[in-house]
């Protein structure tokens, strides 16, 4: 299972990178300069960040290996396993930073890594899921 988790964790780490590095680093930063602030430089700030999204990784194969019994093995339960860690994940931190801290974060770096994630998390939970074996 931990494996499965760490690959599922990697896979969810490059998407980040990708997104967070790339694709929203400069909403990112704006975000940062509007609040009378500047991105972290501390690296234990994107150590944690890290080592949180390999935890997801790994609550995701887990998820997936629990819920087998009940929707059998193979890529569909891999995909709910994803799903279900998205959900829990992705969308309840945009609800709680876009609702919860209204005009602070805008909806341009809250709501994209939620689409995001709705690919990434459920791609990640089907390799980690491949990875999965039942212990003897």
């Amino acid at each position: 299972m931990v494996a499965g988790g760490l690959l599922a964790g990697l896979i969810m780490n490059v998407g980040e990178a990708i997104l967070h590095g790339g694709l929203l680093a400069r909403a990112g930063t704006e975000a940062y300069l509007a609040l009378g602030r500047t991105v972290p430089a501390d690296p234990t700030y994107l150590a944690s960040l890290i080592a949180l999204t390999f935890a997801q990784g790994v609550a995701a194969v887990w998820l997936y290996a629990a819920i087998r019994p009940r929707y059998g093995p193979g890529p569909g339960t891999a995909l709910r396993a994803g799903l279900a860690v998205w959900f829990f994940s992705a969308v309840y931190a945009a609800l709680y930073l876009h609702s919860g801290f209204p005009g602070i974060f805008p909806g341009k770096v809250v709501w994209p890594p939620v689409a995001w994630e709705l690919v990434e998390f459920p791609l990640a939970a089907l390799a980690g899921a491949a990875v999965y074996r039942e212990a003897s």
